[in-house]
């Protein structure tokens, strides 16, 4: 019964959530090799926690995914990223870093 509760309140089992990262552009460099990781938080955790525990430059940021919806009120703007957006078990985080000769995003790269 526990693993049907957990699924409902985007928890895993043992109350932490997993989240994977992905990687893109300049940003690949943090990824460790390859360009997608996993990472485990506790429960109740935010897109803020996820990304103090990466420890990146945050102004080396672009834009920010979350499960392919933009989380940047402002891409370019580190001041903009949604950080109090909570993270469930199973989410996608998109990072990039800025793509050269380009003003922005046309479509999402997630």
């Amino acid at each position: 019964m526990t693993g049907v509760k957990a699924a409902q309140d985007g928890r895993g089992e043992d109350g932490a959530v997993e989240v994977e990262v992905r990687y893109y552009n300049s940003m690949r460099r943090y990824a460790g090799g390859g360009w997608r990781r996993r990472v485990q938080l506790p429960a109740g955790a935010t897109l803020g926690d996820l990304l103090a525990r990466l420890a990146l430059p945050l102004h080396e940021l672009y834009v920010v995914f979350h499960n392919g919806e933009t989380a940047m009120a402002d891409p370019g703007a580190v001041d903009a990223i949604e950080t109090g957006r909570p993270l469930a078990d199973g989410d996608v985080v998109a990072l990039s870093g800025p793509v050269p000769f380009s003003r922005g995003y046309g479509v999402p790269v997630c």
